[in-house]
């Protein structure tokens, strides 16, 4: 029996559309998305397959409008009549994904988690936390991508969490020549992701290193704080603001790049990560439990310390020499562990020994 799947999530995210093109060849495949479509998902998925919404939903939360839609969801849901429901985010998708199954829609649930939805929201409100809750008991299975949150996920009433990381589809070929001093960070420009201090860390090395370049990807709602930032710091000839990149663009700064800089206030293991280790790039990263699980400070990477605003200079000197070890080390490493399908490939596994027969 091939297993019919709704992937539930939002359908204009290269996160879900990776996703959805693992999950295509393995079962018959449904998408229902709480916005629109992008271009590439909507030609992967055919018309009849998929649900679009309409809903305008924000990065910054507050997305309970949503709630409107469950009724349409539902009608939808019903008529697909699928084994499963993986619902992607989960205070608002898996929520809703939750509320469908209450009212009466048969899939079993699977909920993965993105990183937020566990790490942060729950501990917004009284009521964030009751609801992740809710849909964490629910579910018959659960995705994360970090032993880390894997455990709150646990806390919160997961029964049973599968941790693999949001890996690569593919290893990158190995980059032909790194640029020594070239620094790359392209995490999103919001609070959370905390660019101010991307630019602050890059600015001490910048006075050590006179050849030192950054270049800033993606986009966010502080891009023209940062861009008037690196005016002030004296550095606007030295860091580049590039936006948002397709993937080859970005698959050839990732390739040039020596040093990688990510330092979220909060996060799990991020596909931005593993994706420069992939390209051999040396991460930098800020002290967070997730981080800690891909780099050893000092070997094979560094870890800042919260409060530490300025790169170590002496730190970045003592891992040059071996710069080229590390790079392949890197490489190796999400070879064998953070590759996406082989991850895909057991999760489907578990879905189907979880499936009784279709009635």
């Amino acid at each position: 029996m091939t297993l019919r799947v709704v992937l539930f999530g939002d359908g204009e995210s290269p996160h879900l559309l990776k996703w959805a093109r693992a999950l295509a060849p393995r079962v018959e495949l449904h998408v229902a998305s709480s916005r629109g479509l992008a271009p590439a998902l909507a030609e992967l998925v055919a018309p009849g397959r998929t649900l679009q919404l309409g809903h305008a939903t924000k990065f910054s939360g507050g997305n309970a409008a949503l709630l409107k839609a469950l009724p349409r969801l539902v009608r939808w849901l019903r008529a697909v009549d699928a084994d499963w429901i993986n619902a992607h985010y989960l205070t608002s998708h898996g929520t809703l994904a939750w509320l469908a199954r209450k009212a009466g829609v048969r899939a079993q649930l699977a909920a993965s988690a993105w990183g937020s939805d566990i790490l942060v929201a729950p501990a917004r409100s009284r009521a964030l936390r009751w609801v992740t809750s809710r849909v964490l008991r629910d579910a018959t299975l659960c995705t994360s991508d970090s032993a880390h949150m894997a455990r709150r996920m646990r806390e919160l009433g997961a029964r049973d969490v599968m941790t693999f990381p949001f890996g690569l589809a593919a290893l990158p070929p190995a980059p032909a020549a790194k640029a020594p001093r070239l620094f790359f960070a392209n995490r999103g420009l919001e609070e959370i992701y905390h660019p101010q201090r991307v630019l602050s860390l890059f600015a001490g090395v910048a006075a050590a290193w006179p050849d030192a370049r950054l270049v800033v990807a993606n986009s966010g709602a502080l891009r023209e704080a940062l861009q008037q930032r690196a005016v002030t710091l004296g550095l606007a000839d030295r860091i580049e603001f590039v936006g948002r990149l397709d993937a080859a663009t970005q698959s050839a700064f990732y390739a040039r790049a020596r040093w990688y800089l990510s330092v979220p206030r909060s996060d799990s293991v991020a596909v931005s990560v593993l994706e420069a280790m992939g390209h051999g790039c040396i991460p930098l990263l800020s002290d967070l439990p997730a981080n800690r699980e891909l780099v050893r400070d000092g070997d094979n990477g560094l870890v800042l310390p919260d409060g530490q605003d300025t790169l170590p200079v002496d730190a970045l000197e003592g891992l040059q020499p071996r710069a080229d070890a590390i790079a392949i080390a890197n490489r190796d490493w999400v070879a064998a562990h953070a590759l996406f399908e082989p991850c895909v490939d057991a999760f489907v596994a578990r879905l189907e020994q979880s499936t009784p027969s279709r009635p």
